[in-house]
């Protein structure tokens, strides 16, 4: 097989598992609306079992569950029969995947569901199957063919059983009303929940090491506490303790390439008037966004009578693995 044929042949591949998905939301019907009401009005977890490939997929499907609001768990058929089935309980919901619908081991676990009370939801590709005539409701994943040249490897089918999981999680996260915030108390370790979870408060520098001077205080003692606080710049406040500005070492550039003799100003002659400040609550991914709209590398935290409460640095927000991109 030269070049030309392998990229042919991938092609080819792609489009017969697409045609296999495009042609699934034919298959989205009453018994897909029964069963997400049935997973909703649960008091249990949803219970994802299968053999083989559709094994695979079961837990694929069980994570994406977990994340999205739905709780749920994987059974393996085969350790089910060997005591694994008592984690099963009459409040769960039992999805059963397989591409015949005449899979041995789930053929000996219908009868325990049925014991137990436990609605059985089947997702096969064969509506005529033992597994289907058995099960409450049924989910059809049939393909029209495999893109093994064999019709051996499970190739179209579990991308399509894959594909009809993944459209029961999202259809319950809306039924749920599961918000972005919901999602990230669930990824808390990983950059999304830094982007959702993360406020301003936990990452802002606070009391005696907040760089802070009087407007009325000499330039030179501004930049002496520049220098000490080491943050490249320093909050102005007036004699009611508010805000009013902020001296950075950009602006103490700026003024010795224009040659102005700051030896005789005052810190409000010379800082940035009405400085832009945030509160504490922002999330620090926003926060981020701030800074990167007005090329800044600092943020004053003030509080509702815009006091100095904190300070924020560009620095902190990317050694906490901030990248932008913040949710709106």
């Amino acid at each position: 097989m030269n070049v030309d044929a392998t990229i042919q042949k991938g092609k080819e591949i792609i489009r017969i598992e697409a045609e296999a998905i495009a042609a699934l939301e034919s298959h989205i019907n009453g018994n897909f609306a029964a069963s997400v009401d049935l997973i909703f009005n649960a008091k249990g977890r949803v219970v994802l079992t299968g053999m083989g490939k559709s094994g695979i997929i079961a837990r694929k499907i069980a994570a994406t569950m977990n994340s999205t609001g739905t709780p749920s768990a994987f059974m393996h058929p085969s350790d089910a029969v060997h005591g694994d089935l008592g984690m099963v309980t009459p409040d769960d919901v039992v999805i059963c995947i397989s591409k015949s619908g005449d899979t041995m081991e789930l053929r000996q676990l219908l009868p325990r569901f049925h014991q137990l009370g436990v609605k059985v939801i089947a997702m096969v590709g064969n509506l005529n199957s033992p597994l289907s005539k058995q099960s409450d409701f049924v989910l059809d994943t049939s393909v029209k063919e495999e893109a093994c040249p064999y019709d051996l490897a499970p190739t179209s089918s579990t991308t399509a059983a894959l594909a009809m999981g993944d459209a029961l999680a999202i259809t319950l996260l809306q039924k749920r009303n599961f918000t972005k915030e919901d999602f990230a108390q669930f990824h808390p370790g990983g950059n999304l929940g830094k982007q959702l979870l993360l406020k301003v408060d936990a990452m802002m520098i606070t009391g005696s090491n907040i760089p802070l001077v009087n407007e009325n205080v000499s330039v030179s003692e501004a930049i002496a506490e520049i220098s000490s606080k080491q943050l490249g710049a320093t909050c102005v406040i007036n004699n009611a303790g508010i805000l009013c500005g902020m001296l950075t070492d950009g602006d103490l550039r700026r003024l010795l390439q224009r040659r102005i003799d700051i030896s005789n100003l005052t810190t409000g002659q010379v800082m940035t008037q009405n400085p832009k400040a945030i509160s504490q609550n922002m999330l620090a991914a926003q926060a981020l966004e701030v800074m990167e709209s007005y090329k800044i590398t600092q943020l004053v935290v003030v509080d509702t009578d815009h006091h100095p409460v904190g300070i924020l640095h560009l620095h902190s927000l990317v050694e906490a693995g901030l990248r932008g991109d913040s949710p709106a």
